[in-house]
């Protein structure tokens, strides 16, 4: 599985977002291509310092676990977008 990380000095770990509920949700991609293009359309955005790191999936969910956070396994299928991507200074 592929994960974004921060790369920053000051903030690392894994990339989250906030789901509905206000919880932590980090996002797991089993393609590398698609953590990708998730990773470029966040620095389209102007999100920088990240990267793209490949971790075995019963690490990342015995991590998740651990600290709390919740996931979730993007499949090459499904469509994402980062929260705002589609607002009229990206289109």
């Amino acid at each position: 599985m592929y994960v974004i990380i921060l790369k920053d000095e000051n903030e690392k770990g894994a990339f989250s977002i906030i789901n509905e509920y206000d919880e932590k949700v980090i996002l797991f991609f089993q393609e590398y291509d698609d953590a990708e293009r998730y990773m470029i359309m966040l620095n389209e955005m102007g999100v920088e310092d990240l990267g793209i790191a490949e971790y075995e999936e019963d690490l990342l969910i015995k991590t998740c676990k651990l600290v709390g956070f919740k996931y979730t396994k993007i499949s090459p299928h499904d469509f994402v977008v980062p929260p705002g991507y589609c607002s009229d200074d990206n289109l």
